[in-house]
């Protein structure tokens, strides 16, 4: 596995998060639209407190490191929700994972409000699809002094699979997140803090996601550590023509591939399958 980072120790809060093998991020959405796992978390309409846990349990019991917590769909098409809604969404469940499960909670949120009080819950990493470039965002990040992710995505969820386009994929990916870098450590979060996601699916044909894919090594090469997400996304779809409940296979496939050319964290559904890869893989090239 390749792996040039100059920091795998990540202080995530309470929490001292060992990067020198790629790790699994399990996704909890606690939203009623997500794509795949939307409304599974609710009873009579409302988010299940008991439901989240339990879900949340397992993954760890499977080997999940993070539990990431969202509250705001971003596949595409989705719609926006209001801060109200999602701190809603969020804050009890982040209190809860921290207080009953002692988890390390990443948070998947752009809105400053969500980023604060979810710090203050016990949240130990900030997972944001728009790179702190909300209004206020990156100062609220920067205040909790906690280890940020940047991802990249071309346009917004409602509209950035409208024929996406790009002069070069990787050139143009890159460039924007070391951008995002520079201005988070100009904010004084330090690089040993921060975090790159290329954002597969998020405004890219497959044949963007798969020359990312391809290529990812170059983007290791920037010396932040990096976290992927395709578990179960549209480009399983295309290349195999399977349901979002039959894409397991595939999803393992990429997460495989992504992590031998330099993931770090790999953000999935089915954590304990994409454990068991990853001791495949460790047990092959270590």
């Amino acid at each position: 596995m390749q792996f040039p980072v100059k920091h795998t120790q990540l202080i995530c809060g309470k929490h001292l998060l060992d990067l020198s093998r790629p790790v699994v991020m399990g996704i909890l959405n606690t939203t009623p639209d997500s794509f795949s796992d939307g409304g599974s978390y609710y009873e009579e309409n409302s988010l299940s407190l008991n439901l989240v846990l339990r879900r949340a349990e397992q993954m760890l019991e499977e080997g999940a490191k993070i539990i990431d917590v969202g509250g705001e769909s971003t596949r595409p098409g989705a719609a926006s929700v209001s801060e109200q809604q999602e701190l809603d969404r969020v804050i009890p469940v982040v209190e809860a994972l921290v207080d009953k499960l002692g988890a390390l909670v990443s948070v998947d949120t752009s809105t400053a409000s969500v980023i604060t009080e979810s710090a203050k819950k016990g949240a130990g990493l900030i997972n944001d699809v728009r790179a702190l470039q909300r209004e206020g965002a990156l100062v609220a990040a920067a205040t909790t002094g906690l280890p940020v992710c940047l991802m990249h995505m071309q346009g917004e969820p409602n509209s950035m699979q409208k024929n996406p386009q790009y002069s070069d994929v990787i050139a143009d990916v890159s460039d924007f997140l070391q951008r995002r870098a520079s201005a988070c450590r100009a904010q004084g979060i330090p690089s040993e803090r921060i975090i790159l996601d290329p954002g597969f699916g998020f405004g890219k044909t497959l044949a963007h996601n798969l020359a990312l894919l391809k290529r990812l090594p170059e983007l290791s090469e920037l010396g932040y550590p990096l976290l992927v997400g395709m578990s179960r996304k549209s480009m399983v779809a295309q290349l195999l023509d399977r349901p979002v409940d039959e894409r397991l296979v595939g999803s393992l496939a990429l997460a495989m591939l992504a992590a031998e050319r330099g993931a770090a964290i790999i953000r999935v559904h089915d954590v304990a399958a994409t454990v068991d890869v990853l001791k495949v893989l460790a047990a092959v090239v270590e």
